[in-house]
């Protein structure tokens, strides 16, 4: 079962990665080059449901939606392109961090090319 500081962990070691509470106490967001690619309830991980959102090609998060009950449309999000993943519901970390790496990869190929370089040239 993941917690807080695994995700946390997962996301900064990722190059490029930053966190912050731009919205509020609650919201922790990560960002890749200032675009966000996962957002989380804090207090959602102290009451013991936590859930991220992540971004997430259209078509695949219609499938995802339709196979799993652990995602949803994005809460407060596009619904478009954005999901809510509910974590610790029996939903393997291992695809949970699958999810994570598809909305930064998929963030980080909409950076203009200038970002896109800056961020390889710190790896």
């Amino acid at each position: 079962m993941m917690n807080i500081e695994e995700l946390r962990t997962f996301c900064l070691l990722k190059p490029g990665v930053t966190e912050e509470l731009p919205f509020d106490n609650d919201t922790l967001v990560f960002k890749v080059m200032g675009k966000i690619f996962v957002l989380t309830s804090l207090a959602h991980w102290e009451t013991g449901e936590p859930s991220i959102n992540v971004k997430c090609d259209p078509k695949e998060a219609l499938k995802l939606r339709e196979k799993y009950p652990q995602v949803i449309p994005g809460y407060h999000m596009s619904k478009k392109h954005w999901n809510t993943v509910h974590i610790n519901t029996g939903f393997p970390d291992q695809k949970i961090l699958h999810f994570i790496n598809h909305s930064y990869d998929l963030v980080v190929s909409k950076l203009t090319k200038k970002l896109r370089d800056q961020l390889q040239n710190e790896n």
